[in-house]
Formats: C-alpha cells, structure tokens, sequence
C-alpha cells in the first residue's frame, strides 16, 4: 500500500477521516490498557484493573484516554509528560526512552503508588506523540505496607519518591535505578512483574502509533490531534451553554483525617454564564478547609481530574476525553488548602476527598440539571490493606484493595448496589483471587441490609466482607469515609447508610474501629469486619411505585422496619 500525501499540519481532515483516526488512536489506549493488565502480576492490576493508558501530543495535550482507566488517572499522566517537557527540550528525547515519576510535587502526580510511565513515540525521526500509562502498585515503601495507611501525616512516610527520570535510554534499562525501586518496595517481584508489564504496554503503543502513520502519515495524525481537540471543546462549550446561567454553590464534610480533625469543609461555587469565562464553566473551591495533618489531601492534578469527570458525566458524557474537554473547565482552589495541596503534605488517601469533590460538584448542579442528578454515592474509596507472612511458605504479601459501596438513586432508576463509583472504575477482587493468592479467608461478602437511601428511586447498598488470616497473624491498615457522616439524598431522597471498620474477637465480640486506622495486628482468632456507606435516594419515598416497594419488602435487601419508617406500615 501507498503511503498517502503528506498534508500540512493546518490542513481540515474530513470527519470520516477524522473519525477513523480517532477509533485508530482509541484502539491503542485499548489495547495497550489490555496488554498491561493481562501481564501484571499483582490482583490489584490484573484484577481490579487499577491503571490507565493515555496518548499526550508533545504540547503536553491530551488526545487520547482509554475508556476504561481510572478518570483520577487523567491529570496525573498529563502531570509527568508536562514535567519532561519542562526539563528537557524536545531534541533531547531519544528513540527508546521510557520516563518513570510519581512524586505529585515534582512531577505532578497524584500519590505515589500511582506509577507513572512516558515513552515518546518517534515517526520519520520526529517526536509524534506520548505513549503513556499508570498503574497503582500494592506497595511503593514508605513506614507502612501497601504505602497507604491511615496514621502517614507527610510525604516522606509514604513511600519512594521518583521524580522524572529515564528508566530505559535510547531502548537500555538503567539497570541502577531499577534496582533502587525494587530495593524500596515490599514484595520486589511482584513489583518488577507490574513494572515490566506498564514496560511492554508502552513498547506495544509505540509499535502501534508507527503503524497508524504508517497508514495516515505523520502529518495527517498531528492535525488530527488538533482538530480533535476543538471539535471536542466545540462540544463542551455547546453542553455548557444548557446550562441555565447563574452561580450554583453547594458544601459538604470529610468525615476526619484520622489526627483528630472532624468535619472539614468541601465547598464549591459553580459559576455558568459569566461573560468572562468566553463559554467555560469555573469551579471555584474557596472556603474549603486547609491542609490537614492527615494524609487526605489532594494535589492540584488530582482536583482536576475529580472535576473533569463530574462535569463530563452531567454534560456530555460520551464526549472524547481529551484535551478540549479539559480546556473548557476552569478550576480554582486555595494554595495550601486540603484541595491544592503544599510540599510536603501527605497525599496517599486523596481519592477519598476527591470522591467528596464530585459530590459537591453534583450537589451544586442538581437544581441546573434535576434529570441527571443523583444521590450521594458511598462517597468514599474504602481501602483494605493486609500484610505479613505466609506461615506455609514464608512468602511475604501485600494484599491491596479498595472495597465498593452503593451508587445514588437517579432521576428514572434506583442505585446500583456494592460498586466501585465515579473516579474508581476499578472492580471488587472476587473472594477467589483472595483465598488463591493470599492467606486470608474471606467468611462473608454481601450488601449491608437497609444501607440504600429511601426514595422514588432509592440508594444502591453498601458491601460487607468479613476477612479472617488462616495460620498467622496479619497486619491491617486501611482508609474509610462516610463511616461518620451519611451520603445525602436529593429532592427529598433519604441518606444512605455509613460503614465503618470493625474487629470482631474470638469469643465473637465486635468492636469499632477507627475510621483511618494505623497498623493493627489481626490474628487468625479474629476478623476483621468492613462495611462501606449505602448512597442516597432520589425524590420522596412516598411516589416509590407499589411495584418497587413490594419488590424491596420481598428481598433480603430492606427489612419491615426500613420499609414501614420510610414508605408505611400499610405499604
């Protein structure tokens, strides 16, 4: 086949062309997505699918983000290749370069498990594009196993700190600092078996995007690139404009920081219309509480990326993800504030207070737009964290997860029960690939009865799992929110139900836990008990159709007495 002409960057591509092109470059973030989740090693990744893979222009513009990654990822990957681009110049990057980071001071990231990889992508001996991808790994050091637990209060305790350096130069591993990151993390094979698969996901996109031109030539991609990303701010700004004018404010709470801060602050200001803004919508986070000593704060890339994924669900939610969409959405929060975080606060929980962000994004905008608004999720991304030895084989483990819970009551459907919500496009690890993998034994997973918020269309429902060592003792951490204060219903919805961690002892006595609790040894006389927040109804629980309240009073989802507080004895 004939290479086609090539075409001046400024050229107008026509949309069938541009369409293909488009479903070409979504193929490789799929693919590449794909290929590193079937080679990682760790359940995390190759089960929960906790990664994402994007392609950035060398603008430092995103054209392309697999529909399947995390949406909390989208900032972060932007945050490396934006740094490379700060510290070299566009001549020093070389044919078989991999740059690895995950620091969010130096390098823009959003914690530090979350590894970050850039591979640029050279066609006809000219920078094309950034094949990116990243992966949240079960342990990346710091004072705690699983680099995530409740009692960290700065960014040294949290684990290794890599700021944007080569991991492979011109196609050659820097064998040193390999090993310096495998040296700093638990579990080292493991580690090496999830780096090598973001390795070869970045070295497939590369293969991937040369065929691409190949077939559509260099030029034609690159203008591509930019047209795609105003068609894409086109459509955002035309979504925007639906929106009925006006400033749109709304506030919520974190429940604590796990350092005896309660109730801090989320606040927001939406702001649609203003002739200033030439068509953009502003988030403005003034009023939200500052740092705290815990490790709940969020990094500015974080906070854009909870942003961008609220706006493009009530918006536009088929829309590319891609630069445009990004661009049409300015966001504001205080320097040093719990969103905006300052070296070198500590950052491992952020996704709980970035679930809280889209919360009060949604709760701002559900009088704009009553037909997409929806009860509080869960609100929170619950994280289990069980460590230690295996008592048969002397393996050591990580065992890593975050536990899902109820999704809100929506304008014409109930919540979805026991899911991952909103930034967390991860799934549950199946209570199989535990008791395979680990040396824990999972006695019961289910919903939380009468955890769903009551309403025309009710919450979704938390989820229960009960986890027991088998043969040795472990050591738990974790992270939790709304274990203290409910997600909110709308339009008259009810709340749904919290969660909480919780130690159950031999003689089967319960006790609380704290919300964000440090490291905690588990013996195989005990289990631990986790339950995660319900979500939200939407509209009064009066106008629930006799249908859906016979079905609910018929399930083991509700019991009489929910029923009859909510809906009527006589119902």
């Amino acid at each position: 086949m004939s290479r086609p002409p090539e075409l001046a960057p400024e050229t107008q591509l026509d949309p069938i062309t541009l369409e293909v092109i488009l479903s070409g470059l979504r193929s490789v973030t799929d693919e590449t997505y794909i290929a590193l989740m079937k080679s990682a090693f760790s359940t995390n990744i190759k089960e929960r699918n906790d990664h994402s893979t994007a392609l950035i222009d060398p603008a430092g513009r995103m054209i392309s983000l697999c529909e399947r990654s995390q949406p909390i990822h989208l900032s972060s990957m932007l945050g490396l290749t934006g740094a490379l681009l700060r510290k070299y110049d566009l001549d020093a990057f070389r044919p078989g370069d991999i740059f690895v980071s995950n620091d969010p001071y130096t390098a823009d990231g959003s914690h530090l498990p979350d590894i970050n990889f850039s591979m640029p992508v050279f066609v006809d001996g000219e920078l094309l594009c950034f094949m990116c991808n990243i992966a949240h790994h079960a342990d990346i050091g710091g004072m705690a196993p699983g680099s995530m637990s409740g009692g960290m209060t700065e960014i040294y305790q949290e684990g290794l700190r890599i700021p944007p350096v080569r991991l492979f130069a011109e196609g050659r591993m820097v064998e040193d600092l390999f090993e310096v990151l495998l040296l700093n993390a638990r579990v080292p094979d493991e580690r090496r078996g999830d780096y090598y698969a973001q390795i070869a996901s970045c070295k497939l996109g590369e293969r991937r995007i040369q065929e691409l031109a190949a077939t559509h030539g260099r030029a034609r991609l690159a203008a591509a690139f930019d047209q795609l990303i105003a068609r894409t701010h086109a459509r955002m700004l035309k979504a925007i404009a639906n929106v009925p004018p006006g400033d749109y404010v709304f506030k919520d709470v974190m429940d604590d920081d796990g350092f005896g801060a309660q109730s801090m602050p989320i606040a927001i200001k939406v702001t649609v219309g203003d002739p200033a803004l030439e068509g953009r919508i502003r988030c403005d986070f003034a009023g939200s509480s500052p740092a705290v000593l815990g490790n709940i704060n969020v990094p500015f890339r974080a906070l854009q990326s909870s942003v961008v994924y609220a706006m493009r669900a009530l918006l536009d939610p088929d829309v590319p993800s891609n630069q445009g969409m990004l661009d049409a959405i300015e966001i504001d929060a205080p320097a040093g504030s719990i969103l905006n975080a300052a070296f070198p606060a500590a950052v491992a929980g952020r996704a709980n207070t970035c679930q809280r962000v889209i919360d009060v994004v949604l709760g701002a905008l559900a009088p704009a737009l009553p037909d997409r608004a929806v009860g509080a999720a869960n609100g929170a991304n619950t994280a289990v964290i069980f460590s230690g030895t295996d008592g048969e084989t002397g393996r050591s483990y990580v065992y890593l997860e975050t536990v899902g819970g109820g999704f809100g009551g929506r304008a014409t459907k109930d919540g979805k029960d026991g899911v991952q919500v909103h930034l967390i496009n991860t799934s549950n690890l199946p209570v199989e690939a535990i008791e395979t993998e680990y040396p824990l034994l999972v006695e019961a997973y289910g919903f939380v009865p009468d955890s769903g918020g009551a309403g025309t269309h009710r919450g979704g429902l938390g989820l229960r799992r009960v986890v027991r060592p088998v043969g040795h003792t472990t050591v738990f951490t974790g992270q939790g929110e709304r274990f203290l204060n409910p997600p909110w219903g709308v339009f008259g919805g009810a709340p749904g139900g919290t969660g909480g961690f919780k130690l159950r002892e031999a003689d089967g006595t319960v006790h609380d836990m704290p919300t964000k609790p440090g490291l905690t040894p588990i013996t195989p006389q005990q289990a631990l008990i986790v339950e995660t927040a319900g979500a939200g109804g939407y509209g009064p629980p009066e106008q629930r159709s006799p249908a859906e309240r016979a079905e609910d009073l018929g399930s083991e989802k509700f019991t009489a007495n929910f029923m009859a507080k909510h809906y009527g004895k006589d119902k």
